[in-house]
């Protein structure tokens, strides 16, 4: 039995002051009209009309049944608009992870755009280089690097994530400016300490294949302390082009060795998929796409 359904059609038998007449507005027939006050009234055990040749009038139980029913069917249509106000205008919070480097130089500015843009929405975003588990964890979207292992997500591809050897001028006035993979070995090189633990970024110039020195004058767990480094002259630095365009715009450090820079890696960012997506998601996956997609600017 559908109560709701029930609960619609003794409400309009009301309004509309017979069966007939409900039949009419709710386009069906006397008989299934009939049928549904049947259905209440043995579910609930109690007569809700009074019958007669003339009309059917509301006994005193059915009185106060319809009064519930109204502010019962009036909740459910409140809660149905709630959602459908919720799909034309974007609001509510937002969960979103991105990598430390790139969501620090470059999602976190976008989401900043984004909320400016949207009065209405609340971002948590989570850097962390770890893959988030987006249903386990309750994210809606991730902005992730390199393939994309998990099928059931939805993926968009941005722009690849490209990588940068640099150096001040004055450490290369001191040392020189490499050419070869060969020049790496008198060189100081700074190092990311998790490419201590695993080797991720190879180098190539020609037949030559190299890792990224394991041996390096300074290691850091963290980007940004290895461009501070690289700023104060100590050496070269292998880093992601968005963390240091900046420092290379303003010439305060030169890239070097550009023809043997790691191939660059994809970039996605991954939701799950949802036939009647929310407009807080859907904008910001446009939003993010427009940006940092293919005609948008590199990352």
């Amino acid at each position: 039995m559908d109560k709701l359904r029930n609960m619609e059609v003794m409400v309009a038998v009301v309004e509309a002051g017979s069966f007939a007449a409900a039949a009419r507005q709710l386009d069906l027939s006397a008989v299934m009209v009939g049928k549904h006050i049947r259905q209440l009234e043995e579910h609930l055990g109690a007569r809700l009309f009074q019958r007669s040749t003339r009309q059917n009038s509301l006994t005193e139980v059915g009185a106060a049944f319809h009064e519930d029913c109204r502010r019962v069917l009036e909740q459910v249509r409140w809660a149905e608009s709630a959602v459908e106000r919720q799909r034309a205008v974007p609001q509510g919070l937002l969960r979103v992870s991105a990598p430390f480097t790139l969501g620090n130089e470059v999602v976190a500015p976008l989401v900043a755009d984004f909320l400016l843009a949207h009065s209405q929405v609340r971002v948590e975003l989570l850097l962390t280089d770890s893959v988030v588990d987006l249903a386990g964890e309750g994210f809606d979207a991730a902005v992730r690097i390199g393939a994309i292992a998990d099928e059931g997500l939805v993926a968009r591809p941005l722009k690849p994530y490209r990588m940068v050897i640099a150096a001040t001028p004055g450490y290369l006035a001191r040392h020189g400016r490499p050419e070869r993979l060969a020049d790496l070995a008198r060189h100081q090189c700074l190092s990311h300490s998790v490419w201590q633990r695993r080797v991720e970024w190879t180098l190539r110039d020609g037949a030559d294949a190299v890792q990224w020195p394991d041996i390096a004058r300074f290691t850091c767990n963290q980007g940004d302390g290895l461009r501070q480094a690289a700023l104060r002259g100590l050496g070269l630095i292998m880093q992601p082009e968005v963390l240091l365009a900046e420092e290379i715009r303003e010439g305060r450090l030169v890239p070097v060795l550009t023809h043997c820079v790691p191939a660059p890696r994809p970039v996605h960012i991954v939701y799950a998929p949802d036939r009647r997506q929310l407009p807080k998601l859907a904008r910001f996956i446009e939003f993010v796409v427009r940006a940092l997609g293919v005609e948008g600017r590199a990352v």
